[in-house]
């Protein structure tokens, strides 16, 4: 298939600096694929929020990513869009507001990530009451999931499909949940399900171990990562933090833990990140410090666009589509 308009328009004025190296990652994220790699797209930040799902969705439905790490934040909130996205508010004046101003917005039940407020009542109860539920359902049987299976279980199930307020096409956890693509969420507990989920433990309605835990994500993705890497998994990693740091350790983790001498290290990787390069910061590292620690080979096609995410982030997919 031919370039699209958007493509060829990046191919003709990105040449240089941050442009330049969103070309070439483009280019050499298709090549992997081309050569029958494996991708994983890890996500921090609120690229949930910032809907990222309009085109997130569709590399997910064309088997560009077949693996994906993301915050709990984002597992939840492309679902929290899909059912409230008519009562959330966009705050364009958001550098102006005083602390009075936030507190307003407290009040009436909208919490703010940079220029969007997410609706308290529409959004995360809407789901609680839903998701307690399938959780309770699960605690009571004696069985276990992932965050992420219960979330699909409750996409699956169709108990939300009264509340969808955008184009069910454009929520890629829709479509991660169709394909029962694996996700790893590292420190799920640091979400407002996870936050909510605790609440019940607390009150004695749930188990904690209903919920499986970071450390079998680790298991289920040592297990993985050799039967896929035959021709290599790449990491294409937006924005940085535990989403990045956590599934790209399974590497030196099998490597010198296993002592699994034989296994391949990450075969690309290119982080999007405004983390300018600092001082003891994952999130800011440039990436040859990630082969000191057994992560990357001297050879491995490394790439960072110092940029904003939610702007490279759905070019670089654009250049994939084609468009």
């Amino acid at each position: 298939m031919s370039k699209g308009p958007i493509s060829q328009f990046i191919e003709k004025h990105y040449l240089h600096f941050n442009s330049a190296s969103l070309v070439d990652a483009a280019k050499a994220y298709e090549q992997q694929l081309a050569n029958g790699a494996k991708m994983m797209v890890s996500m921090a930040g609120a690229m949930s929020t910032a809907e990222i799902g309009k085109i997130f969705s569709e590399i997910i439905r064309q088997d560009k990513v077949q693996i994906i790490s993301c915050t709990g934040a984002n597992l939840e909130e492309d679902i929290m869009n899909l059912v409230a996205h008519s009562h959330y508010e966009r705050v364009p004046n958001y550098r102006d507001l005083t602390p009075q101003d936030e507190w307003d917005l407290l009040e009436r039940g909208l919490n703010r990530v940079t220029d969007t407020c997410i609706p308290e009542h529409e959004a995360f109860r809407r789901l609680q009451k839903h998701i307690y539920k399938i959780w309770k359902d699960a605690d009571d049987k004696g069985e276990r999931y992932f965050p992420h299976e219960f979330m699909y279980k409750m996409l699956l199930s169709g108990v939300l499909e009264e509340y969808y307020e955008i184009d069910l096409k454009d929520s890629w956890m829709y479509a991660a949940a169709e394909k029962n693509l694996p996700i790893i969420v590292p420190g799920w507990e640091d979400s407002t399900m996870g936050n909510i989920f605790a609440s019940y433990v607390i009150k004695g309605d749930l188990k904690a171990s209903t919920m499986k835990s970071g450390i079998e994500y680790m298991v289920f993705l040592s297990d993985w990562y050799p039967k896929n890497s035959t021709n290599g998994v790449g990491f294409f990693q937006i924005g940085g933090g535990i989403a990045g740091d956590f599934p790209i350790c399974v590497v030196p983790m099998l490597y010198q833990d296993m002592e699994m001498h034989d296994i391949p290290f990450w075969s690309y990787f290119c982080q999007i990140s405004d983390s300018t390069t600092s001082y003891g910061s994952y999130s800011g590292a440039v990436p040859n410090e990630k082969i000191t620690w057994g992560k990357l080979d001297i050879s491995t096609p490394k790439f960072i666009i110092e940029s904003d995410a939610t702007i490279v982030a759905p070019l670089i997919f654009a250049y994939l589509l084609d468009l």
